[in-house]
C-alpha cells in the first residue's frame, strides 16, 4: 500500500482562506446592525406616535369646573309647589346659574357683558343642576355650592392651548374673570369623569366616548357570536371532511380572495342587502356585526386551517388506532390542540373589526347619537366613526378629544388581547 499524503495548503492558500471567513463573518455583523437599527427605528416612530397621542389626548381627561353657589329658587323651579316631573324637567334652571355669577360678579350690567359672563359657564350645566333637582326634590330652597363645567373655551385657556385678546375666543375682559376665580380657588381642573360616562355632544366639554363604547362592544359581540362558530366549523370541514378536488380547491381560493377585498366593499354589501333588502334597523350594532362579520369570516378560517394543519398526524393516527371516529378524532383531540391557534386568529380578525371605519359609515353609523345604547338594535356609533366624526370637529377642544378617544380605543385592543392570552394559557395543551 502506497500512502497519498495530501498537500498542505501554503500560505497564500490559507490567507485566501481567512479573508473570506473575516468577509462572512463582517456581512454577518453588519446585516445583525441592520436589523438591529431596523427595529430600533421601527420602535422610535412607535414611541413618538403614542407620544404625541398622549400629549395631546391626557389633557382629554381633565375638565375645568367652576364652583358656584346655586340658589335652588321655588319660584323658578317649582312656582306651584306640586313637585310634579313634568315641572321639575321643563323648569329655567339656565337662571338659577346667570342669578349665580351675577351675585359673584355685581358690576358686571351690559347686556353684551353679561353674555360674556354667562359663557363662562358650559351650556350642559343647567342639565346637571336638572339631575340633581330630579334625583333630590328636597334641595328647591336651599343653596348649594356646586362644581359645574366651564365653557371649552374657558378649559382650553386654563390649559393653555389659546390666549387672551388678539380676537380671540376669549377676550381680555373674560380672561379677568376666569383668574379672579382661579385666584380665588372656585375654578380648578378635575378628573373628566363625564367623558367615560356619556355620549356624543355638539359641545367639547360634555362630550365622551361611553356611548361609542357601548357601540363597539355591542357590534363586536354580534360579529363574534356569528363569525367564529361559522369560520371553525367551515376550517374543520375544509381540512378535516372535504375531499381535495377542484370544489374544494376553488372554495379555498375564494376565501384567499375575500381575505383582500377592501373593507368598504363589505359596507355596500351590508347596505344592499341587510338594509335595502331585509329592511333590518339603519346604524344599529346588529347591521355593523353582521357586516364586520362577513369581512372577518375569511380571516378566521384561513388561521383556523392553519392551526388544525399544525397539529401532528400522528394524534389523529393513534386515536384512529384507538378506535376513535373521525369526529372524535376532531372534537376531542384536534380542536382542542388547535385551539389556541384558532383564538390567535380570532382575535387579528376581531382587531381589525374593532379599527374598521368604512363599511360602518356606509350602513349610516356616521350619525350624530347622543343617547346610550342599550342594546344590538338601538341606534350607535363605534370609536373608530366617533373619532373620525371628532378629528373633522372645528372646536380646539375636539383635538385633544380625539387623541383621548384614541387612547382609549388602543386600551380597548389591548384588554381584547389580554382576554386573547388568558384564553390561550386556558385551552394550550402540550404533545
Amino acid at each position: 500500500m502506497t500512502d497519498t499524503a495530501q498537500p498542505l495548503p501554503n500560505a497564500s492558500t490559507m490567507s485566501q482562506q481567512s479573508s473570506r471567513i473575516a468577509k462572512r463573518y463582517a456581512a454577518e455583523r453588519r446585516f445583525r446592525l441592520y436589523g438591529q437599527l431596523a427595529i430600533g427605528l421601527a420602535l422610535g416612530f412607535l414611541v413618538l406616535l403614542l407620544g404625541s397621542i398622549m400629549v395631546k389626548g391626557l389633557p382629554a381627561f381633565f375638565q375645568t369646573e367652576v364652583e358656584l353657589e346655586i340658589h335652588f329658587d321655588p319660584q323658578v323651579i317649582d312656582p306651584t309647589g306640586a313637585r310634579e316631573q313634568q315641572t321639575l324637567s321643563s323648569a329655567n334652571y339656565n337662571a338659577l346659574v346667570r342669578q349665580s355669577l351675577t351675585a359673584r360678579f355685581p358690576d358686571v350690567t351690559g347686556r353684551r357683558d353679561k353674555r360674556k359672563l354667562y359663557g363662562i359657564v358650559s351650556s350642559g350645566a343647567p342639565f346637571d343642576l336638572r339631575e340633581m333637582v330630579l334625583a333630590d326634590p328636597s334641595l328647591i330652597g336651599q343653596t348649594r355650592t356646586v362644581w359645574l363645567p366651564a365653557s371649552d373655551d374657558v378649559d382650553q385657556f386654563e390649559k393653555g392651548n389659546i390666549t387672551a385678546g388678539d380676537g380671540g375666543r376669549i377676550s381680555d375682559q373674560e380672561a379677568e374673570w376666569v383668574r379672579s376665580l382661579r385666584d380665588d380657588g372656585v375654578l380648578t381642573g378635575h378628573f373628566n369623569t363625564r367623558f367615560f360616562s356619556s355620549g356624543d355632544s355638539r359641545e367639547p366639554e360634555l362630550a365622551g366616548v361611553w356611548g361609542a363604547a357601548a357601540g363597539s362592544f355591542f357590534t363586536l359581540l354580534v360579529c363574534l357570536l356569528l363569525a367564529f362558530p361559522v369560520a371553525v366549523m367551515s376550517a374543520i370541514y375544509l381540512e378535516e371532511f372535504a375531499k381535495k378536488n377542484r370544489w374544494a380547491e376553488l372554495i379555498e381560493v375564494n376565501i384567499n380572495n375575500l381575505a383582500a377585498v377592501p373593507s368598504i366593499v363589505f359596507g355596500l354589501l351590508g347596505l344592499a342587502l341587510f338594509l335595502n333588502v331585509f329592511g333590518l334597523p339603519r346604524s344599529a350594532p346588529l347591521v355593523g356585526g353582521m357586516v364586520l362579520a362577513l369581512m372577518t369570516l375569511p380571516t378566521i378560517i384561513i388561521a383556523a386551517r392553519a392551526a388544525l394543519r399544525a397539529v401532528p398526524p400522528s394524534i389523529r393516527e393513534a386515536a384512529l388506532g384507538m378506535g376513535a371516529s373521525q369526529m372524535q378524532v376532531v372534537t376531542h383531540h384536534v380542536l382542542p390542540l388547535a385551539m389556541p391557534g384558532i383564538l390567535t386568529g380570532t382575535i387579528i380578525g376581531m382587531a381589525q373589526a374593532l379599527g374598521e371605519t368604512a363599511p360602518l359609515l356606509m350602513i349610516g353609523m356616521v350619525a350624530f347619537i347622543v343617547d346610550i345604547p342599550g342594546g344590538v338594535t338601538d341606534a350607535a356609533t363605534v370609536l373608530p366613526v366617533q373619532i373620525y366624526l371628532w378629528a373633522d370637529s372645528p372646536e380646539r377642544a375636539f383635538v385633544e378629544r380625539t387623541s383621548a378617544a384614541i387612547l382609549v380605543l388602543l386600551g380597548f385592543l389591548i384588554l381584547m388581547n389580554l382576554i386573547a392570552v388568558l384564553l390561550r394559557k386556558r385551552f394550550e395543551r402540550r404533545w
